[in-house]
Parts: structure tokens; C-alpha cells; sequence
């Protein structure tokens, strides 16, 4: 059976062993309790992850090195360009430790085949120096025009991606935020604690979004997540870039069904370019580009911001900050301000594994007088990577382009998307049950 530590937890200290058919009930009172349900470990490079795989009590508690044969990015993935889905290994109720065979730590220069004519150095450094010596990939993101400021490790930001694990759960929230399922104060009942959306995401709670994931249903799951970006190319021709994958139909029931795939997306493959064209969304209020790579002189005089679709999200967007910047307050992303607090960033962590190979994922934006940056940083090794490393390499990230006066000598950009001279693209109309347009 087929089971996630973070769900585990919460039946443990929630005193239940089952989930049952928990209903919605709507005082519109907020609690910032502090709650014990958590998810998603932010404690330190031991903490447990989301989702992890069973192995025997007696299996070593340190990652191994990864056999000189086995490809440290993702050779299991890119071979034949196809979308691959990455599940994420799950394991029983026993306490165990998990072992890796993933390095979490680049051993050759990552970055030496990147393609950095039309980039901004120095938001490049600052990724760069970020990301330090972690196995992983950077994507900074223009919210107000789709344009790639920085893609560091372009071979991985491009390839088909990996289970997203909880960062879903900001698809998952905006869905149930435009049907009308829950306000940002809402108190959902779960089995013996109660909880509300700002909560749920700071602390990135499993099963709050999958109680969410059991009350739209498979078809509006799928049909916000499509309208999001997931399941289709973030980019607009960039060369290289593959397709995550988002599935037709919910996993079987034995796995979780649609609840799981709510709270940290098993069976859906997300590729950090269509993660962060979804936040620049969210970040310039709705409007979902077409992400745009330039690499020539001649693209980037003719550069042109390129609009997908238009998300009808503006107004759902406040209840959601409400929990993106508690998980960077107190949540599971706080290590973020451990070395930056000048700005505020609004953002969500996830963690999960898969046949020896953990994910961290980091998706964030900041304000500024100057207008925001969208920043995704996907980590791929062993324990020591972790959404929550993530946000902290996020944090020294803002910190570089900080001291290096970034923000005040960036001209200040539109903040609004109707400020943009664009090339709109016809969306796919939405159901009458659905809010987007």
C-alpha cells in the first residue's frame, strides 16, 4: 500500500488512522495557530521528506555515492525526448531510513554548455553563486513580460521534469479559490484539527489538499491544472524544451486517487519552466506568457512578450499570498530569510523521492518598487536535498542581486499586464463551472 510519510504524521498526531469524507465548514474566523500537521520537513538535511521509498529497518541512513554508470541528471529520463511522469516513491508505517544513490552535489562544471546571449549577467551570477555546488537548475522569470532574465543548467530546467511534489498544492488552492470551495478563511474539518488555507499552504499540509482534490473532482483538477500550464510547453520555441505530463485520468483509488495527486501531484511530471510561467502568473495578476529564451542579438531587439491566456485570478491571488509568504515567514520555507528580509517574497516549497533520487523544489516571487522576479529552483540528489534547501538557496540568491544594488539600478517595469504592447494567443474556453477565461 501506497502511503506518504507527511500523511502518516498527520494521522499520528491527529490520533486517527483513516481519512474519512471530512466536510467543509466555513466560520470565516483565521487561526495562525501554530499547528503540529506538518508535511513537509524543514528541520535540517535528516528530516523526513513527503514521500519516500520503504526499505528494509536495516538499510543504511546515508546516501551512498551514485555508481560511476548512472547518469547524475536524469539519463532515465531524456533518452528518447519523451515525457517521462516521476512518481514518487511512498513507503509504510515503520520508521526506517532511506537510503540514496543520488549525489546532491554537481561534480563538473554544470553550466558550460548553457546559452547566455540575451540573459542578464548579473542575475545569472547571482543563480550561479546560489546554487553553489547543489545538483540542480535555476529559472528567473520577467512576470511582466514571459522573458527568461537567467536559466541556469539549461539541460535540466529544459528536461521533462520530475513530480512536483507540493508544489501543486498552489494549482490545487487557486482551483478551489475560483470554484467557490473554500475562501482564504475557511475552516476545513479534518480528522481531529481543523484548518484554513493560509495554514494549509505555510505548512503545506496534505491532507487539507486532499480533502480539496476529493471536493472538485478529477475533471476540474484537470482542467485548472491544464489552464495553469501543466501538461503543455512553457516556452515559446525555445530549443530543447520538453513536456511535463499531466495525466488523462486519476490514479487508482489504491494510490490515493485524486486526493493524492492534489497534495503533492503523484502522477503528474511538472518541468520548472511551466511551474514558473504559472507563478509569473500569479505574480502580474493573471496573465499567463508564453516564456521567451532569447539567445540572438537579433531576438532580443525583436523581443515581444507572447500572452498563452488570460486567467481570470486577480482577485484570488490576496488569499493565496496570505500562505505563500507564511511558508517564508514561518513555514516551510523560512530558511529563506535566514540570509534575506529586505523585500517581501511569497513562495512554496515541496519534497519528495524517487527510486533513490530526491526532489526540492522552490517556486517564489518578490516585489519590489522596481516589480517582481519569479524564481524556480529544482533540486535533484540525495538527503541533503530538500524544498526547504531550496528556498534557503532562493534567500542567497535575493541576497547576491541585493548587494550587488540590483533593485535600485533596475529600471522600475510595468507592473501591469495591460501595459504590455503583446501578441495574444486564443485561449481554450473554460467550463461553466470554472472561473477561468
Amino acid at each position: 500500500m501506497r502511503l506518504s510519510c507527511a500523511l502518516i504524521l498527520s494521522f499520528a498526531l491527529a490520533g486517527t488512522g483513516a481519512v474519512g469524507a471530512a466536510a467543509l465548514d466555513a466560520p470565516h474566523t483565521l487561526h495562525r495557530t501554530r499547528t503540529q500537521h506538518l508535511v513537509e520537513s524543514h528541520r535540517g538535511p535528516h528530516a523526513v521528506a513527503h514521500s519516500t521509498r520503504h526499505v528494509p529497518a536495516h538499510a543504511a541512513a546515508n546516501a551512498s555515492p551514485a555508481p560511476a554508470h548512472v547518469s547524475r541528471r536524469h539519463g532515465a529520463r531524456v533518452g528518447s525526448g519523451a515525457a517521462t511522469i516521476r512518481r514518487a516513491s511512498l513507503h509504510g508505517r515503520h520508521r526506517y531510513y532511506e537510503r540514496f544513490t543520488a549525489s546532491s552535489f554537481a561534480t563538473s562544471d554544470e553550466f558550460a554548455a548553457d546559452i547566455t546571449t540575451g540573459e542578464d549577467p548579473i542575475v545569472r551570477q547571482a543563480a550561479i553563486d546560489a546554487l553553489g555546488d547543489m545538483n540542480g537548475t535555476a529559472v528567473v522569470i520577467d512576470p511582466s513580460s514571459g522573458r527568461i532574465l537567467a536559466m541556469v543548467n539549461q539541460k535540466l530546467a529544459l528536461s521533462p521534469g520530475a513530480e512536483p511534489c507540493s508544489t501543486i498544492k498552489i494549482t490545487v488552492a487557486m482551483a478551489a479559490l475560483s470554484e467557490g470551495i473554500v475562501t482564504r478563511d475557511t475552516m476545513v474539518q479534518l480528522p481531529g484539527f481543523r484548518m484554513n488555507m493560509t495554514q494549509a499552504l505555510a505548512k503545506s499540509n496534505n491532507l487539507y489538499f486532499e480533502e480539496l482534490g476529493r471536493e472538485l473532482g478529477f475533471e476540474r483538477v484537470r482542467h485548472y491544472a491544464n489552464q495553469f500550464g501543466l501538461g503543455e510547453l512553457a516556452g515559446w520555441n525555445i530549443p530543447g524544451e520538453q513536456l511535463g505530463a499531466y495525466p488523462e485520468k486519476a490514479i487508482p483509488e489504491s494510490e490515493g486517487g485524486v486526493g493524492r495527486m492534489c497534495s503533492f501531484g503523484q502522477g503528474v511530471s511538472m518541468t520548472p519552466l511551466q511551474l514558473g510561467a504559472y507563478v509569473a502568473a500569479l505574480a502580474n495578476g493573471g496573465t499567463l506568457y508564453y516564456l521567451q529564451h532569447p539567445t540572438t542579438p537579433a531576438e532580443m531587439a525583436g523581443f515581444t512578450p507572447r500572452v498563452k491566456r488570460t486567467l481570470d485570478i486577480a482577485k484570488y491571488v490576496p488569499d493565496l499570498q496570505d500562505g505563500m509568504a507564511g511558508a517564508v515567514e514561518y513555514g516551510t520555507a523560512r530558511r529563506l530569510r535566514s540570509s534575506f528580509t529586505e523585500l517581501p517574497v511569497f513562495g512554496k516549497t515541496g519534497t519528495c523521492s524517487n527510486e533513490g533520487t530526491r526532489f526540492g523544489w522552490f517556486a517564489s516571487y518578490s516585489e519590489s518598487p522596481q516589480g517582481s522576479l519569479v524564481t524556480v529552483f529544482f533540486l535533484e540528489g540525495g538527503r541533503p536535498t530538500f524544498g526547504p534547501r531550496a528556498a534557503e538557496l532562493t534567500g542567497a540568491f535575493y541576497r547576491n542581486l541585493w548587494d550587488h544594488n540590483y533593485f535600485v539600478n533596475k529600471p522600475v517595469q510595468a507592473t501591469a499586464a495591460a501595459s504590455q504592447v503583446t501578441v495574444p494567443v486564443d485561449s481554450t474556453p473554460a467550463p461553466a463551472q470554472g472561473t477561468i477565461q
